[in-house]
């Protein structure tokens, strides 16, 4: 009998309706162990996209060509979106959005470097050691997603896409929210971006939990892709957040 409670997680490509139609997809013929979904396969491929995104960021950080950040972003945005309506599809999308991925975070990652010596270096180094200090405590059993847990992680998580989207909505009026500037020193600023770090952090066992899920209730292989896209979306945000936290800190200096 599986231990976890419900398919429930902060990502949006992980959401509740992620996996309604595996039990129909199933039943529709027979199953074959070696073309179900399992941790293993999910940890290659989250491998596999990591190493296409980073090395697309490094090709993009060393050249210096901040001009590929809209096209990356927008194009990455328009594949994340097929892959989540399209899930079959994730063999092939979720490497494609690792690439354009990767471009986005190289020409970000340059412009908060040219800011502040050394912060891309720490950020990458803060959100590795994150991802594996978390996997080491949820398989270790320190962290346990309770309902409670993940409904409190859920409802924080929601709570931080609304302020994004007032912030975006206010920068066509003049200016966004002052909290999400990375040049604001404040303390207030600096807390507010460390608990959106913290809340990042934790959608991670959130994702852990629903991968590890899926693969005992027996999902297709197909979406080991999906589970790494998953993975990667947090990451991703948990990347940008670490950096503008860093910012933050450095212009107190």
């Amino acid at each position: 009998m599986t231990r976890h409670l419900s398919f429930r997680s902060g990502n949006p490509a992980l959401s509740k309706n992620s996996f309604k139609k595996i039990d129909s997809d199933i039943q529709k013929g027979p199953v074959i162990r070696n073309e179900l979904m399992t941790i293993k396969g999910t940890v290659d491929k989250t491998a596999i996209s990591l190493l296409l995104m980073i090395g697309s960021g490094y090709y993009v950080y060393t050249e210096q060509i901040v001009s590929l950040i809209l096209p990356g972003c927008f194009l990455g945005l328009a594949v994340a979106i097929l892959t989540i309506f399209k899930k079959q599809y994730a063999p092939i999308t979720v490497p494609i959005y690792a690439l354009f991925q990767g471009l986005f975070l190289g020409g970000v990652s340059f412009m908060y470097g040219q800011m502040f010596e050394g912060i891309v270096y720490n950020a990458v180094l803060l959100t590795i050691t994150i991802l594996l200090s978390l996997l080491l405590a949820y398989r270790s059993g320190l962290i346990k997603p309770t309902e409670n847990f993940k409904l409190g992680i859920f409802a924080a998580t929601g709570g931080i896409a609304l302020f994004y989207v007032i912030s975006f909505v206010a920068s066509f009026f003049g200016g966004g929210l002052a909290i999400f500037d990375p040049t604001n020193g404040s303390m207030t600023s600096i807390l507010v971006s460390l608990f959106i770090v913290i809340i990042a952090s934790l959608n991670l066992v959130l994702d852990f939990d629903f991968i590890e899920e899926a693969s005992e209730n027996g999902a297709p292989k197909y979406m080991e892709w999906y589970g790494a896209f998953g993975l990667l979306v947090t990451l991703v945000w948990l990347y940008l957040e670490i950096l503008r936290l860093l910012a933050k800190i450095n212009s107190r200096d």
